[in-house]
This record gives C-alpha cells, structure tokens and sequence, in this order.
C-alpha cells in the first residue's frame, strides 16, 4: 500500500475515507468544515466531501480562519 500525501497547507484534510456528515458516507475528498463544542466532553469536528460542499456553499474552516485573519 502506498502512502498518500496532502497538498501543503491541507491541515484540515481528514484521513482517507474520512466520513462525509452532510451525505452520511465515507469519501476521499472530505474536509473540515465545522467543529462543535459540547459543554461536557470533547467536541467533534464535522467534515464535508467536495460535492457537498459545492452542492451546500460549505467553506473548508482553513479557508475561513485565512479569510478572516485577512479582513482584520
């Protein structure tokens, strides 16, 4: 098995097969777009594949932490 590798800059890339909340299924293409805090417990990050966030307008979170240390 060959190892991948990530684009620089793609932290928010979840691992292979990384599952896609938005379709409920697995995907190669899934990143970070969210992360729910909870008061009790650890939070969770919720991940999107390529199509669902085109198909939705969800933003990768590394794309709107640099947008946003941009606008200040």
């Amino acid at each position: 098995m060959t190892k991948g590798t990530r684009p620089s800059g793609a932290t928010d890339a979840g691992p292979p097969g990384t599952w896609c909340h938005w379709h409920k299924g697995p995907s190669m293409t899934a990143v970070l777009v969210d992360a729910v805090e909870q008061t009790s417990g650890s939070g969770y990050g919720k991940y999107a594949c390529a199509p669902c966030r085109e198909q939705r307008g969800l933003v990768p979170a590394s794309q709107r932490t640099a947008l946003a240390r941009g606008a200040s």
